[in-house]
């Protein structure tokens, strides 16, 4: 069996039942697969120029990606394109770019990890954003904003980092952070602990923004658990961890339903499935959702049902500064220091 690479102008021989892209790696050519081969991108993809009859039909996993993106008969995915009979192939790889070459080497060489090319994961995702923050920013002096953005952002940080949680995407006045991509253990109770969290501690930011403004925050949160590709993008310098797929998509959607339901924090029915023994449920809904076919089923959490095991975890992990170590001994002395550092966003 004998496939044509172009633009290689290269000719190279092939077993049967192999794949079009097993050929390219043995033969040495350098073909982009950022997915590791398994049809969950479209970066092997070929235009096949000649000898279409010589290749096995698509695969189902092919035929779902193919008419997603809307493939010609003629394009092909590498790693699911079997050689089914004797004869000549001839093919046409179309990710070739000097970056393209770039990525296949260093993945070649083991320079580049699966996170910069992304992972499959199972991840819980929270969406927060504040309610009401446009008339609030407008009726403030651009750095009494920007100055209540950061104690509001400082706060919400340490919450999400307390329950094992990251922020890696800021909006404006909201964010999203995920649960699981280094440790999946208990993923979506860390998250629903941190948006009861969040919420109590707004509350607690409140009467010093009622004081200085005469305004309070607002925040809606919502949560839900399910698969994406966790990868890295922007500088390569510095890049920045990102999730990408339908369920970030639909976490934002659940976050925004609060506002319409006139509720502060929402999980979906696969985030309520994995932490059912543990919420406090308010009020039940079936929705639809902007962009989404269907109705959902979405939960109002009105709290958490304290587990013991989860705060000795929690408790095992956490960092004590040297600030927080300092506590004064007489009791008038720690009442104005507790005072001092709930005005300034530092209690604990």
């Amino acid at each position: 069996m004998q496939i044509y690479y172009l633009p290689d102008q290269r000719m190279v021989e092939a077993e049967l039942v192999s794949t079009l892209l097993d050929a390219s790696l043995e033969a040495g050519i350098p073909h982009t697969h950022v997915c590791g081969g398994n049809a969950r991108c479209s970066t092997c993809r070929v235009m096949i120029l000649e000898g279409q009859e010589y290749c096995a039909p698509r695969t189902p996993a092919e035929q779902e990606l193919a008419t997603q993106l809307g493939f010609e008969p003629s394009v092909r995915l590498a790693c699911q394109t079997a050689i089914a009979q004797h004869g000549k192939i001839a093919l046409r790889r179309l990710s070739l770019d000097a970056e393209d070459m770039a990525l296949f080497f260093d993945q070649a060489s083991g320079r580049v990890t699966s996170r910069l090319l992304g992972q499959e994961k199972s991840v819980a995702i929270l969406f927060a954003d504040i309610r009401g923050f446009t008339a609030f920013s407008e009726a403030l002096p651009p750095y009494d904003v920007i100055y209540v953005l950061n104690r509001y952002f400082q706060r919400m940080v340490q919450v999400i980092n307390r329950h094992g949680g990251t922020i890696n995407v800021y909006m404006g006045d909201g964010f999203m952070a995920l649960f699981g991509v280094e440790n999946p253990d208990r993923a979506v109770e860390r998250a629903v602990h941190a948006g009861v969290e969040m919420l109590a501690t707004v509350e607690d930011l409140n009467p010093s923004l009622e004081m200085l403004y005469q305004r309070r925050l607002e925040i809606g949160i919502g949560i839900h658990f399910g698969g994406t590709v966790i990868g890295t993008i922007g500088d390569p310098k510095s890049p920045k961890m990102t999730a990408i797929g339908d369920a970030v998509n639909l976490a934002s959607r659940i976050e925004a339903a609060n506002k319409k339901l006139g509720t502060n924090l929402l999980i979906s029915e696969d985030a309520y499935q994995e932490t059912r023994a543990q919420v406090i449920v308010n009020a039940q809904f079936n929705v639809q959702l902007p962009g989404k076919s269907g109705e959902y089923c979405l939960y109002e959490i009105r709290d958490v049902i304290p587990c013991p095991a989860y705060d000795a975890a929690l408790l095992a992990k956490r960092v004590i500064s040297p600030a927080k170590q300092v506590a004064p001994s007489r009791p008038w002395l720690i009442a104005l220091w507790k005072t001092i550092q709930k005005f300034f966003g530092h209690h604990e």
